[in-house]
């Protein structure tokens, strides 16, 4: 599978940098959804468009026994990319600075190769090729690309899910493995202390809300380490405090946002009511306080079981030394959804360009190294043929 997946080399290449050059944002990845569609068809395989709006459905196999899906997401982000490449974006303000691209060109990849897997016989069950819309954002109504497609049948019958995730800090080809949660759940919020305000010289004769969150951010910052199992992670950091226009001036509102992280949905509770807790403290110095949380993606769990299997594959395909089982943060990522609904894991494959310049996902300076597309596409594909065939352990 893998020397077949080398063979396709320039084609994986040529994929990626069409859709690169022609980034779409969440819901609007029309262009890259026909050029989906297209190549699906053209390889023979049957193809679902509009699943999710924009997302784009094929599938192989015998049409009984177990169903095996592999996703990948297709939208970009709204920067102005900073690039002389030949295949920079050509729309102005958007561009694929977090992988998109290449997860899309590796699993067209995989669908070529388990197309002609297929032919050679031996399969009892299922290949379901998921290419997904707005990974990196909800919609205005909270709806993200996953829960969209999960909400449109796109894993009735399904028993088990694969992805991965270009890193483009990771060295080239290294491939990261980590089972149960390895994603976080993400929320936001945002608050506004209110006081009385006045004058800088006669504090006394106000309530002053820039001292009251004096006291409101230690008591923020003590909730991981004082008010949470120090065995279960989690994380509560501020983004922006704003407040006040003269040195003269006590302002009358304070504005805060940040952000909340965590694992398990028992903590991921208890912060949200842990946070709101803090700016109550505002009451008893007088002031009021209006807090808004945002709710976004849940924290992706890899089943053990799946992941072993993908770990397997890398072991084999991989340099040994570059399989690592390791932590991946934080972060967060709506194939968590998908992963709630069937039994998955995805892994984190290294693509950092060896010249010394770091491209970080979401900045505009982001590339990868085009040379692990292969790797990438023969592991999604050699990982399902094995659950189709049976050789799954």
């Amino acid at each position: 599978m893998l020397n077949k997946a080398k063979a396709l080399h320039d084609e994986l290449i040529r994929l990626r940098r069409d859709i690169h050059a022609h980034p779409e944002l969440g819901f609007q990845e029309f262009r890259t959804s026909a050029l989906v569609a297209d190549t699906l068809t053209e390889l023979g395989i049957d193809v679902k468009t509009g699943v999710g709006r924009t997302g784009v459905v094929g599938q192989i196999g015998t049409g009984n026994g177990p169903t095996i899906a592999i996703r990948a997401d297709m939208d970009a982000l709204p920067i102005l990319q900073k690039s002389d490449a030949a295949y920079k974006s050509q729309n102005p303000g958007v561009m694929h600075a977090c992988g998109h691209d290449s997860h899309t060109a590796m699993l067209l990849g995989a669908a070529h190769l388990l197309k002609q897997s297929l032919a050679d016989g031996g399969w009892n069950g299922n290949v379901r090729f998921l290419f997904q819309p707005s990974e990196e954002a909800f919609d205005e109504n909270g709806i993200s690309g996953a829960t969209a497609m999960i909400a449109d049948g796109a894993l009735e019958d399904v028993d088990a899910v694969i992805a991965l995730h270009v890193a483009s800090d990771y060295p080239s080809g290294q491939l990261r493995f980590q089972d149960g949660y390895s994603l976080a759940n993400v929320d936001s919020f945002k608050a506004w202390v209110r006081g009385d305000g006045g004058h800088g010289a006669y504090p006394h004769t106000g309530s002053d809300p820039l001292h009251m969150l004096s006291v409101i951010l230690p008591a923020i910052y003590a909730i991981p380490s004082r008010r949470i199992n120090p065995l279960r992670g989690c994380v509560v950091s501020l983004g922006q405090v704003s407040g006040g226009a003269a040195p003269n001036v006590i302002p009358n509102e304070v504005y805060i946002q940040g952000t909340i992280r965590s694992y398990h949905d028992d903590v991921r509770e208890q912060l949200w009511a842990e946070v709101e807790n803090a700016f109550k403290l505002s009451e008893m110095m007088g002031g009021s306080y209006e807090f808004q949380l945002a709710k976004g993606y849940p924290a992706m769990f890899n089943n053990e079981q799946v992941n072993g299997w993908l770990r397997d594959v890398a072991e084999e395909f991989g340099e040994k030394t570059a399989v690592l089982d390791t932590e991946f943060g934080m972060g967060a990522e709506d194939f968590a959804y998908m992963t709630r609904e069937a039994k998955g894991a995805m892994f984190m494959l290294g693509a950092a360009i060896n010249d010394g310049v770091v491209r970080h996902h979401h900045t505009d300076i982001f590339d990868i190294d085009e040379g692990v597309l292969p790797l990438g596409a023969a592991i999604l594909a050699e990982t399902a043929h094995r659950f189709v065939t049976g050789k799954v352990r």
